[in-house]
């Protein structure tokens, strides 16, 4: 099954679980080729089943710890190619962290996020803006003046945030006030993500399935 055209661009949701696994599996082996020196490439049939747009990030995790996140939240450029930038800088370039190395690769769990376009939340009061999102379900982007941070939406669920703290993290990881999001000047949006993750290091791919641990805040 192909993803649907949401308003001309791919909505995600219609990811298959194998499309899913193969999303994974190429992250990982385009690391692998990258920290090893050789040139990567990806087959044509790969290109072509994720030739269409959407936003993505690819997440890594070390011993339960992040160890390196980087993606584009628009859908700017096509899959297959976002998918293959992200990869490598989370790897190689999330300032945060230093380079991974090939030696530390059997440790690391790959995870990939597929976005939905995300949308501005429009709310005349700060309690509304709380409603508008869903834990579990939602990431978030803030916006102000040259600021911006995003959380995925994963992100909430493990560290167990309600909505408004989820808010308020978002902020803070823009570099902003906590509660910069009351203010009118913020902007305010969320997406939702598809999340597909290895259950060990190059082990078994499972879609991340967060509704049995949705809540609102």
């Amino acid at each position: 099954m192909l993803p649907s055209i949401f308003n001309g661009v791919t909505d995600p949701s219609g990811i298959s679980d194998e499309q899913g696994t193969e999303l994974v599996r190429v992250a990982r082996r385009i690391v692998t080729e990258f920290l090893a020196g050789r040139h990567v490439t990806v087959d044509k049939g790969f290109d072509s089943r994720f030739g269409f747009h959407a936003g993505v990030f690819v997440t890594l995790n070390r011993h339960g710890s992040l160890r390196g996140c980087i993606g584009f939240p628009l859908p700017s450029m096509r899959l297959c190619n976002g998918l293959a930038d992200a990869a490598v800088a989370a790897a190689t370039r999330d300032p945060r962290f230093k380079p991974v190395s090939s030696e530390e690769l059997d440790t690391v769990v790959f995870e990939v996020t597929v976005l939905t376009v995300p949308v501005k939340i429009s709310a005349s009061e700060p309690g509304k803006y709380v409603s508008s999102v869903t834990v579990g379900r939602h990431g978030l982007i803030v916006e102000n003046a040259s600021r911006s941070g995003l959380l995925l939406p994963q992100v909430p669920v493990e560290y167990g945030w309600n909505a408004e703290e989820f808010l308020a993290r978002t902020c803070l990881k823009a570099g902003l006030d906590r509660d910069a999001w009351k203010d009118e000047s913020t902007r305010v949006s969320r997406f939702e993500g598809v999340i597909f993750k290895e259950e060990s290091p190059g082990g078994r791919v499972v879609r991340e399935v967060q509704a049995n641990r949705v809540s609102q805040g």
